[in-house]
């Protein structure tokens, strides 16, 4: 059997499917210009050399099912990289598809930061109005920005005083909101 003459009878893709490595050279060299002419019509640039080489590696897994009775070597070939890039087309789809998924649940993730911002403001408003009135003042004035200095002159009070009902205001607001968030 002389394996140099059947090796010329038998197509590219016939020795790719038997392990003949020069065979895949032989491969990529006479087919590259046809699968790129097929994957740069359909494919953005960016993932044409991507598609070409998934294109390549499907010809080497499956030349053993190429038959020459049933179609012409280039045939198989432009079969090959089109339905590689229909694939393509089609995950390129759905991932698209999911995209405004994502920013509706982003969405939906922000009105629940909001409704729990609301709650807390809240239970914070609530623990305010259980403050004795000089504290609920004071501990208002100063997070509004005023400084402690700023609220005794407002209100006529002692610096040392207006100290007292923010600490003893804060302290109550804390206690109450830690007891609230415990039930």
């Amino acid at each position: 059997m002389d394996f140099g003459n059947e090796s010329n009878e038998l197509s590219a893709l016939e020795r790719v499917a038997r392990g003949d490595a020069g065979a895949v050279d032989e491969l990529l060299l006479r087919y590259r210009p046809l699968v790129w002419s097929i994957v740069r019509k359909r494919v953005p640039s960016a993932a044409a050399e991507d598609v070409v080489q998934e294109v390549f590696i499907q010809l080497w897994k499956s030349a053993g099912r190429f038959d020459p009775t049933r179609s012409s070597e280039a045939a198989f070939v432009g079969l090959v990289a089109t339905r590689r890039v229909v694939d393509r087309q089609r995950r390129d789809e759905l991932r698209g598809a999911t995209e405004p998924l994502v920013e509706d649940l982003r969405d939906d993730f922000a009105g629940f930061a909001e409704v729990e911002v609301r709650d807390e403001a809240a239970r914070a408003e609530r623990a305010l109005a259980e403050l004795r009135p000089e504290e609920r003042r004071a501990l208002r004035l100063s997070l509004s920005g005023l400084s402690h200095g700023e609220i005794a002159e407002r209100t006529a009070t002692p610096l040392g005083t207006v100290k007292s009902h923010v600490r003893r205001g804060l302290e109550r607001v804390r206690g109450l909101l830690s007891t609230e968030g415990a039930a």
